[in-house]
């Protein structure tokens, strides 16, 4: 049981796209309606889902707002409007281009859409936003003040570095590369050219465990790659 990969526990997403989401310090809270609703979500549909340390919170708000601006029959403004704007905001945030008073703004149309929203799913839309903001702020301030994603989960906000102390040169990630971004061979430490690099994260997705050699970097420079003349992997011959 437990979090696959023996990963940390983050948060757990109840209710349904209009829930919200609560984390760690509140697992013991008893599921039921007045117990969630305290805390910022619903019951809802009943269903959870469990998020780990590699989930961006501010991203999983993008997310659901996102499919609830698109549940929006558009009849009322608070929620058609609202959402639009909130997705906007949310999704400029998560591509580092997030600037002070965003966070400001994103609570009033929260409000607005709360207050002034004629049925339930405009009521309630605001909770994955509210929620995370609530329980999270530190990492909607890490996006838009660092331009850093915690999580480092946000695509924009991520870069990919070989470690080349780990790199073992095995060619599994210059294979699986369909941007041409590394660069390598059989004894020869691997580099990831960032130009090129599309942040897709398949280098650090099929990179061997035991070797660990990918690393992702948020919120600071990438390291220089290693000089030319020290990439070669010099390997010891086992005796016979």
């Amino acid at each position: 049981g437990g979090i696959p990969g023996g990963k940390k526990f983050k948060a757990v997403q109840t209710g349904g796209p209009s829930g919200g989401c609560i984390p760690e310090e509140l697992l013991d809270l008893e599921v039921g309606f007045d117990e969630l609703t305290e805390a910022g979500s619903m019951m809802g549909s009943g269903g959870m889902i469990v998020m780990d340390e590699d989930t961006c919170m501010v991203d999983v708000a993008r997310y659901f707002i996102d499919f609830l601006a698109d549940e929006s029959c558009g009849k009322c403004v608070p929620c058609r409007e609202g959402l639009r704007q909130m997705l906007k905001i949310l999704t400029k945030i998560t591509a580092g281009k997030g600037k002070d008073g965003d966070i400001e703004l994103l609570e009033e149309l929260s409000e607005v859409a709360v207050e002034a929203s004629l049925c339930a799913l405009g009521k309630s839309a605001p909770n994955p936003f509210l929620s995370t903001l609530r329980y999270f702020r530190d990492e909607y301030e890490a996006h838009i003040k660092e331009k850093r994603c915690p999580a480092c989960s946000c695509r924009e906000l991520t870069s990919y570095f070989i470690d080349p102390d780990k790199c073992q040169a095995c060619l599994i990630c210059l294979k699986k590369c369909t941007a041409g971004a590394l660069d390598g061979g059989k004894k020869k430490i691997h580099v990831i050219d960032q130009e090129k690099c599309t942040k897709c994260g398949v280098c650090f997705d099929v990179c061997p465990s035991r070797f660990g050699a990918v690393l992702k970097i948020s919120g600071e420079p990438v390291p220089s790659p290693i000089p030319e003349e020290k990439r070669l992997i010099v390997r010891k011959r086992k005796e016979k």
